[in-house]
């Protein structure tokens, strides 16, 4: 089996930086992703976009990934969100209804570095309550 093929870039402004990524993101090529997230953190940046317009597969390793960089992105302040995911990605994110923690808007509608504007307004998670059932009195025939 062939290794998996990944290419990570990364382009800072201020505290934000844009990493694209391009080839497929699996469990061998996971970790290089974890670091370059990771490092995002270390370097001050807490504002993360990933673009994924080339990343032709992804699976729950990548998942996984974006998951716990976001988690840790988010304890420090930051936000990290995902844009263009790939079908696989997209698939296993409605799956799993954990899209609202990742997904952000396209990146050509990206609001402005925060050094221009305030900070970014993070979306409240979708209502996920479930109807309460109607509780009937008496006998129910």
């Amino acid at each position: 089996m062939p290794l998996s093929q990944l290419a990570v870039h990364r382009h800072d402004r201020r505290n934000r930086a844009l990493i694209t990524l391009a080839g497929e993101i699996d469990l061998e090529s996971a970790p290089p992703v974890c670091a370059a997230l990771a490092r995002c953190l270390s370097d001050g940046i807490r504002i993360v976009d990933v673009d994924l317009t080339a990343v032709t597969f992804c699976d729950c390793s990548g998942l996984n990934v974006f998951l716990y960089a976001a988690q840790r992105t988010g304890e420090a302040g930051g936000i990290l969100r995902l844009h263009n995911p790939p079908p696989t990605l997209a698939q296993i994110l409605a799956l799993t209804g954990c899209g609202f923690l990742l997904l952000g808007l396209p990146l050509g509608h990206l609001p402005p570095s925060p050094g221009d504007v305030s900070d970014p307004v993070v979306p409240a998670p979708p209502d996920r309550s479930v109807p309460v059932p109607v509780v009937l009195r008496g006998d129910a025939r």
